[in-house]
C-alpha cells in the first residue's frame, strides 16, 4: 500500500507542475520559439521538478532504500503520468493516439521518453547517492 501511496503521489507532484508549465510552453513560449525549442526548454525545469518531487516522496513515505521499492514507485508514477497524458491529450485535443505520437518532433519526443524513464528511475537514483 506505501508504494501505491507513494507512487501517486510522486506522479500528483510531477503531472501537477508539468500541466502548469504545460501551459506556459503552448501560450507563451512555443509561439515565440517554436514548438521543439518551447518543450526542450522546459525539460530542465521538468527535471528539477522530477528530483525535487522524488526526494519529497522519498521521505515522506519513509521508503527504503530497496530496488524494487524505489523502482516500483517510479514506475508507477510513470504509469499514472502517461494514463493522464494519453486521456487528456486525446480527449482534449480530440487526437488519436497514432495521430498524437505520429505528431511528435522527433528531438523532443526522444527528450521526453528519457525524462520518463528519468522519473522512473529518480527514486532509486537517490539511493544510490545516498540520499534517504
Amino acid at each position: 500500500m506505501r508504494v501505491l501511496k507513494a507512487g501517486t503521489a510522486y506522479f500528483l507532484w510531477v503531472f501537477a507542475a508539468g500541466f502548469a508549465l504545460g501551459v506556459v510552453r503552448e501560450l507563451w513560449l512555443a509561439p515565440w520559439l517554436g514548438t521543439r525549442a518551447a518543450e526542450l526548454a522546459e525539460m530542465p525545469v521538468m527535471w528539477l521538478v522530477v528530483v525535487l518531487a522524488a526526494r519529497w516522496t522519498v521521505r515522506r513515505f519513509a521508503l527504503s532504500a530497496a530496488v524494487p521499492t524505489r523502482l516500483a514507485v517510479g514506475t508507477l508514477a510513470v504509469g499514472w503520468l502517461l494514463l493522464a497524458e494519453i486521456i487528456l491529450v486525446l480527449g482534449l485535443r480530440g487526437l488519436t493516439l497514432a495521430e498524437y505520437l505520429g505528431g511528435r518532433d522527433p528531438v523532443a519526443g526522444t527528450a521526453y521518453a528519457l525524462s520518463l524513464l528519468l522519473m522512473a528511475a529518480m527514486p532509486w537514483l537517490l539511493a544510490k547517492a545516498g540520499w534517504r
